[in-house]
Formats: C-alpha cells, sequence, structure tokens
C-alpha cells in the first residue's frame, strides 16, 4: 500500500491580505508558482509568460491556480526563460536529444540542442544513456536558452552500471537520489513513471498486447517490480517525489510508462488504468502545490485521438497534457515525422497543449542533427495547425500575413514568414524563373499575376 499522503504546513500571515500584501514568507524563495497564483500573486514569471503569448497575466494566473496551466522553470535555473503550457495558449514543442551506448559524441549532441532551438523548439529534453551522462547534462543545462527536461531513472540505470550492478538491484533511495541530484543542477521537468503499478502491468499482460512495453523507463520499471516482488518506488513513495519537485518548482511530467507501441494496442486497459492512476496523482500534486502535466500516447489511429484527448482531460482534470506525436500509422519508418505531425495537429486541435517532436530517425536509429531539425519543423506545423483549429491568440493571423504576401507576389516576405525559412528561401534560390515575379511552377500562367 501507497503510504498515508503527507501535507506540509505553509507559514502565512493571514492578517496581512486585507491590503493585497503578503508575509516576508508568502514571498520566500521556497514558494511555487502554484503556490504564488493561489495567493492571488502575479509572479515575474508569469508577467513575462503572458507577454509572450499576448495575454492577460492575470489569465495565466489563474490557469495556474486552477491547474490547467503550467509554467516551466526551476528555480535554480535562472538562465532560461520561464515557459507557460496549457488552456487557452500557444501549442509548444519539446525536441528529444541525447547519447546512446553506441554513440555518445558530446560535441553532437550540443549541435542537436543549438539546431532545435534555432528551428524553434520550446523545450529540450536530454535522455542520454551513453558516455558521461551526467556531464552531457550539465553542458546541456549550460547552453541551453530554453527549459530542460530529463528521465531521471536514466540517470539511475547508469549509475547502476557504474556499480557493476542491475538496474533491478537500485535500491528506493537510489531512485530519488538521482532524481534529487539533476533538481538541484536545475532541470525544469521531469518525467518520472509513476503510473506503472504492478496493477497496471498485469492488465497489460492479461490484455495481450502485441507491443507490451515499449517506453524505456517503464520497462525498467516493470522489471524492478518483479525482479523485487515490490510497488514502484515512485508510486509507493509519491509523498517524497512531491517534496522534491516542490523545493525546486519543478514540473513533474506525470510519464505514460505503458503507452501504446502500435496502433493495435491503443487505448486498452493498461494505458487507461495508468491514465486513471496520474490523474489521482495529479490532483496530489496539486494539493501538495506542484505543478504537473501529464503525458500521453504514442500511437493512435486517427479515430481514436481526440477520444484519448477527452479522457485525459476529463480523468485529469484539465491538467496540461504533453503527446508523444501520436504517431498514426506504423508502416512509415523513415517518415515517422510526417506520421506524427498528422496526429499532432489533431491531438493539438482537440486540446493537446505540447507536442513532442518525432524524428525521420524512429525506431530506425539515434537521430542526425538534420533529422532533429526536421522533426522540430514538422511538430512545428502540426502544433501551429492545432492552434489555427482551437483559435489560439495570434494563429490565423499568421497565416494571413502569409497569403498577403503571397498575394503581393512578395517572395522575400513569404520566405520571412515562413515556418523555416531557411527552406523556403533554398528552395526559391535554386530554381529561378526568367520572370522573377513568379515561380518556376506556373511561369508566366501564374493565376494571382493574371488576375492583378
Amino acid at each position: 500500500m501507497r503510504r498515508s499522503f503527507f501535507y506540509a504546513a505553509v507559514t502565512n500571515d493571514e492578517d496581512n491580505a486585507a491590503d493585497g500584501t503578503f508575509s516576508a514568507v508568502c514571498q520566500g524563495v521556497d514558494m511555487t508558482q502554484l503556490e504564488s497564483a493561489r495567493k492571488g500573486i502575479v509572479t515575474e514569471e508569469m508577467k513575462a509568460s503572458a507577454a509572450k503569448e499576448g495575454v492577460d497575466a492575470e489569465y495565466i494566473r489563474k490557469g495556474i491556480e486552477d491547474g490547467v496551466i503550467i509554467i516551466t522553470r526551476n528555480v535554480k535555473h535562472k538562465s532560461i526563460d520561464a515557459l507557460a503550457v496549457g488552456k487557452g495558449l500557444r501549442t509548444k514543442v519539446n525536441a528529444n536529444i541525447g547519447s546512446s551506448q553506441d554513440q555518445a559524441d558530446t560535441t553532437v549532441e550540443l549541435l542537436k540542442l543549438k539546431t532545435a532551438i534555432e528551428a524553434g523548439a520550446d523545450a529540450v529534453m536530454d535522455l542520454s544513456t551513453g558516455g558521461d551522462v551526467a556531464a552531457i547534462r550539465r553542458m546541456v543545462m549550460e547552453q541551453s536558452t530554453v527549459p530542460i527536461g530529463t528521465v531521471p531513472v536514466y540517470q539511475a540505470a547508469v549509475n547502476a552500471r557504474k556499480k557493476g550492478k542491475s538496474f533491478v538491484e537500485l535500491t528506493s533511495d537510489e531512485f530519488f537520489e538521482a532524481i534529487e541530484e539533476q533538481a538541484e543542477e536545475g532541470v525544469d521537468f521531469v518525467t518520472v513513471h509513476c503510473g506503472v503499478t504492478r496493477s497496471s502491468v498485469e492488465r497489460i499482460k492479461k490484455e495481450g498486447r502485441i507491443m507490451g512495453i515499449v517506453s524505456r523507463g517503464g520497462a525498467l520499471t516493470a522489471e524492478w517490480m518483479k525482479f523485487n516482488k515490490k510497488e514502484n518506488p515512485l508510486f509507493d513513495e509519491y509523498p517524497r517525489l512531491l517534496k522534491i519537485a516542490k523545493k525546486y518548482d519543478m514540473v513533474i511530467s506525470l510519464g505514460d510508462g505503458l503507452r501504446p507501441g502500435c496502433l493495435a494496442d491503443a487505448t486498452d486497459r493498461g494505458q487507461v488504468h495508468e491514465l486513471i492512476t496520474l490523474g489521482e496523482l495529479a490532483s496530489e500534486a496539486f494539493k501538495e502545490g506542484v505543478q504537473v502535466m501529464i503525458e500521453g500516447p504514442g500511437h493512435v489511429p486517427l479515430d481514436q485521438i481526440e477520444a484519448n484527448i477527452l479522457l485525459q482531460k476529463r480523468l485529469c482534470h484539465g491538467a496540461p497534457f504533453y503527446v508523444l506525436g501520436p504517431l498514426v500509422t506504423d508502416i512509415a519508418p523513415g517518415y515517422d515525422h510526417i506520421t506524427s505531425a498528422i496526429g499532432g495537429a489533431i491531438a493539438a486541435s482537440a486540446g493537446a497543449d505540447f507536442l513532442c517532436y518525432v524524428t525521420p530517425s524512429e525506431h530506425l536509429r539515434l537521430p542526425t542533427v538534420e533529422d532533429v531539425r526536421e522533426g522540430v519543423i514538422a511538430s512545428r506545423i502540426a502544433a501551429h495547425a492545432g492552434d489555427v483549429a482551437k483559435k489560439a491568440k495570434g494563429a490565423m493571423e499568421a497565416d494571413i500575413r502569409l497569403a498577403k504576401a503571397r498575394k503581393a507576389l512578395d517572395w522575400d516576405e513569404q520566405i520571412r514568414l515562413s515556418i523555416d525559412p531557411l527552406k523556403a528561401r533554398a528552395m526559391r534560390e535554386g530554381s529561378q524563373p526568367e520572370d522573377s515575379s513568379v515561380c518556376t511552377m506556373c511561369g508566366s500562367l501564374c493565376a494571382i499575376k493574371i488576375t492583378k
């Protein structure tokens, strides 16, 4: 059984609230964005996020208070701007980078970081599992201008290897040591697979999935439970996790360790059971003043995407939803940035708040620098298409500006306003028409020039 939940007392001078002021304790550094929002305080991070989003700062504060918006910035990570994610805001895009046991070139990973940010990624996750993962993470933290996320269980697995033992031999203390280490370094959000429990794993076995567990963190956790005949430490000792997150105002990303790895496994009992658990854990974190977002699938048929989003929003009380893709077919290796962009656009239009990109390398190899760029651009297109559909502020206006430039045959302005100006300019310059006012597709038969 999971331990009884412990609610830490927060010192507060209620008498000072009458004139709109708060005690020095309330304004201290150990007050999270969520706690500040509940006190009616509009923080500098809320103001900056509101300015970026083109909304009122009070809208951000109220969204955080309600648990439908989060601000990702660890109190130790001062070198980046805070990022707001959630209801009524622009759909954000995350890029995954990181070494593997076969390829662990720090220089390449830092180049991927730079490329992802230049391509427009709003956040980056370092998922390194090879080489000196701690050193890679610290360098990524130092050089990033956007929030950084991690999966601490990977660090725990690497630590086990260094000690000459298997991952399943780790103690629960060693799980939490990896989380605390990364929080102290300034990591802004961590994916933790708290919903991978003995009962949810048992449901997957009874369901008879084709792919089983495809999440690395989920698979490691399931094997640890099987070997030790114990419950998942991140579930069993959840208050311990919340204490760490609260100390650094680090966002907990409740990971979908049982997400479907193929279309045939989508929306099954294991996935839904995990989602129910994540909703319950999100509520506990919310009560404790810890910000939370929920991770989602995965591989999902087109006709199930909207239902998945609605289910998550209902079960998790509107908490921001962070989705991988979703990929809408299994048969396109080498083009999975496209399959995920199709699903991502539908997910975003249905209410998903944060898209994790997928690169052309998915299922085939560690992504290259160019794969990272293509993945970010594809995901940004999906996010923007979703924003247009859900009428996010400024989304349709961006399309109207480009349409007007196209109508005016203003090629420089079209390129400047495009989502990937580098590629657009290279294509334009690589095929020059005789008449510079048109392109080589239509030439003198250009419909726009004719009607002008």
